[in-house]
């Protein structure tokens, strides 16, 4: 037998979908003009679906921290964290970052994806529980499985079915709840304050994912922990570099005073090639850069609800009621209509995400935009506009 014959259904469904000369899954940025546009194709394209929150991508400070530190430290470490991968600017960015969250300790990882795999598979092991959101990321599933904890779902966002869930759970076993600030596929945002309420009413460790808040939710930028006030119930943070940082990473933030342990028994941080010293300078110069400019803030929020009410008024149906998140998406009714929405929406110069299951909640089929601070009104419009157009050309019923 063929190892891979079991992806033999993958491959069929791929070829039955009715794309013409573009798939998202063999998108090539030919060249990148701005945060916001690229040549793809051939043409100039408006880019609505890169996760670039805060703009940072050509950020100047950002890129002239990235250039000093080549010419100063060359262009990797060739080496983990716990051997010679360790720089001090690394050390300078957990600082930053534990000082941004008001935390005492930080680890980074070399992605996002590797933040949430090592800190749930070490956080949980043999006879503890993890209890997810059934929309949870797919980096926590696969935290989940590289672990040996026991694995427990509860609804998307229901309150009464954590709680459920957590009273038939031993009063006495480790118990870690994982959930999500801003969960990425509709933008939806979690009722956290009772989350974490319930959590720590039957004594469970809590880490929250704050991959898609980072910079823009909450005074401080904390995410939606902050906007809730609930810092004091969240023992553990993750977040990632690769959206409003503008680069690639990931970390944990936490005040627990145990924490540094994790970095002699994390193995996706001990096992893995630490950051680059120029990725590590321009993660330090774009959070220095978010605090310092709150109009990146206002600007994405603005964008953000000016798009939803554009294709709210448009007629479209959006996966939320309102602008819960940079992320703004419209469902659509059947897979073949996404496939043929996305493919004539980039042909009118607009790329976003086509997000279909499994990768969706509920089986919806989306055209996911996540949009930027740098965005202008004229590039907001445009969007909007293509959308319009593209629903006409293909006779959609609005």
């Amino acid at each position: 037998m063929d190892l891979l014959d079991k992806f033999d259904s993958i491959i069929e469904l791929r070829k039955s979908l009715p794309f013409e000369k573009a798939d998202p899954f063999t998108v090539v940025m030919e060249k990148v003009l701005s945060q916001t546009k690229a040549v793809i194709d051939g043409r100039e394209t408006v880019l609505a679906g890169t996760n670039n929150y805060m703009g940072m991508t050509f950020n100047e400070n950002a890129l002239n921290a990235a250039k000093q530190a080549i010419d100063d430290f060359g262009t990797g470490t060739t080496g983990s964290r716990v051997l010679n991968g360790t720089y001090s600017s690394h050390k300078e960015l957990e600082s930053v970052l534990a000082d941004f969250y008001n935390m005492d300790h930080c680890m980074v990882f070399s992605t996002g994806y590797q933040a949430n795999l090592g800190m749930i598979s070490t956080l949980a092991g043999k006879d503890d529980y993890i209890i997810i959101d059934a929309d949870s990321h797919a980096s926590i599933y696969d935290g989940c499985a590289l672990g040996n904890a026991q694995i427990v779902r509860f609804k998307h966002n229901d309150l009464d079915s954590l709680e459920k869930r957590l009273k038939r759970l031993p009063e006495d076993a480790g118990k870690l709840v994982v959930v999500e600030g801003i969960y990425s596929m509709i933008g939806d945002t979690a009722p956290l304050k009772e989350m974490l309420e319930i959590s720590k009413k039957y004594g469970c460790t809590t880490l929250v994912d704050e991959a898609h808040s980072m910079g823009f939710c909450g005074p401080n930028g904390r995410g939606i922990m902050e906007i809730e006030g609930v810092e004091h119930l969240t023992d553990f943070v993750v977040g990632t570099f690769s959206k409003s940082v503008g680069t690639v990473g990931g970390f944990c933030t936490s005040n627990h005073p145990k924490m540094d342990i994790l970095r002699s028994a994390c193995r996706p941080y001990i096992f893995t090639a630490s950051l680059p010293p120029s990725v590590i300078a321009s993660a330090i110069a774009a959070i220095q850069t978010i605090k310092a400019e709150p109009w990146r803030a206002e600007k994405l929020w603005e964008n953000a609800h000016a798009l939803h009410k554009g294709l709210l008024d448009a007629g479209f149906d959006m996966a939320t009621e309102k602008a819960e998140s940079p992320i703004i998406a419209v469902k659509l009714d059947d897979i073949l209509m996404a496939t043929r929405f996305w493919e004539t929406l980039l042909n009118n110069g607009v790329y976003v995400n086509m997000a279909i299951p499994p990768a969706t909640p509920s089986g919806i089929n989306l055209m996911r935009v996540s949009i930027s601070a740098v965005h202008s009104s004229e590039e907001i419009q445009e969007i909007v506009n293509a959308f319009v157009k593209t629903a006409r050309d293909l006779q959609m019923q609005l």
